[in-house]
């Protein structure tokens, strides 16, 4: 008698309402209406419409505490009839019931202490050294120091959109706009919502903002029938212009991630000056105002413009190592196409990474990253227990004849060059021809 009341809904129906006005998703066989809430998830409105339609489980118990569970009810309407569970996502579910039992979310280490004092040294380093010193070396050491501000500021950032690394929410906000906007001149919530992003469709080409870098890169051939990005709402075209340059793809990899950041700059405006919702955008304008002021204040200190833009460049080719690092973690992984599944996201985020090896005393150097397939699984997970969760999740992958890679930082680099040069040599396949512009005939006419 209780079944016959009871109201379920069909996988296919669920497939249904897969889009903005009409959003329906599933968790433990329960069907949830989230149509209205989807434009105050906190996680932004891209995951959302990701996985739309589907059974989202697993995502959720990856991205949301057990706190968030009791917000539920408020949308069920039903009951999914066809509810089943692979033996993959069972497993997986148990280890993060297990994680949490353990105490491990809320055990954060002292990372982030750690992580400030580097910072504020570093950054009062650079500073003194431009203002007391006239030496060129010690200048251009403090861009090297600079550099560094960056990259650890970004490791906290990253954190702190992750999981709570203050007390409070408000002191974690704080956090997020300091290390962000102040420090950085990122947009931080231009970065959750390319985050949120990525980690949902991981290694997807048409979903995943983080493949996504034309005209400069193509991790894939796939990319050369001009992909639209459902990330940016654009087509992204392979014209003659974007052949010539990721024909040479390998050998700008790193000369572009020098200047990866003037990218994000980029990126940060565009989003606040656009017409697309964005939480406390006033906050965010003003903390990129801050980092807007302090550093061209910085740089104007030095004594002339050659050491100006050896400063500048200094500190942008040192960050560039963060965006190298961001890289390495998945160009050369198992890529696809379409819309992120719930239902094999274990298999497509622990395919979509790679780990790279080093020594606990270089965990600072990584921010905890280096575990990238165990932070992909474990986002919500502080960086200080992703070491020691590794053996659990090798366990998992073997037990299931799932892949875990995991190699050294230099032949991460040597998989990623291998990556962008096959394509790059697939784009310059002359049985493949597109119209060529001036500069693509000047380069290749023979003689």
């Amino acid at each position: 008698m209780e079944d016959q009341e009871k109201h379920y809904i069909t996988t296919e129906e669920l497939k249904t309402h897969n889009k903005v006005g009409d959003l329906w998703i599933s968790i433990q066989g329960k069907v949830y209406n989230v149509t209205d809430w989807m434009k105050n998830h906190p996680g932004g409105e891209t995951p959302l419409l990701n996985l739309a339609g589907q059974d989202v489980t697993n995502a959720f118990v990856a991205f949301h505490p057990g706190s968030a569970w009791k917000y539920l009810d408020q949308f069920f309407i039903g009951y999914l009839k066809d509810y089943q569970v692979s033996e993959v996502s069972r497993d997986y579910r148990k280890l993060v019931s297990e994680f949490t039992r353990a105490g491990l979310y809320e055990k954060k280490g002292h990372g982030v202490a750690i992580s400030m004092i580097v910072i504020v040294v570093l950054l009062f380093l650079s500073v003194y050294g431009i203002l007391m010193s006239d030496n060129v070396w010690v200048h251009l050491g403090c861009g090297g120091m600079m550099g560094f501000v960056w990259i650890q500021s970004g490791w906290l950032g990253h954190d702190s959109g992750h999981y709570q690394i203050m007390s409070t929410p408000e002191y974690n906000r704080f956090a997020q706009v300091l290390t962000g906007n102040c420090l950085s001149g990122i947009c931080i919530a231009w970065w959750k919502w390319n985050h949120n992003a990525h980690h949902i469709a991981c290694n997807s080409l048409d979903f995943d903002p983080d493949l996504q870098h034309m005209p400069f890169f193509a991790v894939s051939s796939q990319f050369f029938n001009s992909l639209v990005s459902y990330f940016y709402d654009r087509t992204m075209k392979f014209d003659s212009f974007t052949r010539f340059l990721v024909s040479y793809q390998h050998w700008t990899f790193y000369p572009v991630m020098c200047l990866a950041r003037i990218n994000l700059f980029a990126q940060s405006f565009m989003l606040l000056l656009s017409k697309r919702p964005v939480r406390n955008r006033g906050q965010e304008i003003l903390g990129l105002l801050v980092f807007w002021i302090w550093f061209p204040l910085l740089v104007s200190y030095l004594p002339n413009w050659g050491e100006r833009v050896m400063f500048v460049i200094a500190s942008f080719s040192v960050t560039g190592i963060q965006h190298v690092q961001f890289c390495l973690n998945h160009f050369s992984s198992s890529i696809y196409m379409g819309p992120p599944s719930g239902n094999d996201w274990f298999e497509k985020q622990t395919t979509g990474s790679l780990d790279i090896t080093c020594p606990s005393w270089m965990d600072w150097f990584h921010g905890g990253l280096q575990y990238q397939v165990e932070h992909h699984l474990f986002p919500r997970l502080p960086r200080c227990h992703l070491r020691k969760i590794s053996p659990f999740v090798k366990e998992l992958c073997s037990k299931h004849k799932l892949p875990y890679t995991c190699v050294s930082f230099w032949e991460a680099n040597v998989l990623t060059i291998g990556t962008l040069r096959n394509a790059a040599l697939q784009a310059r396949d002359v049985t493949n021809p597109i119209p060529k512009n001036l500069v693509w005939e000047a380069v290749n006419t023979h003689g």
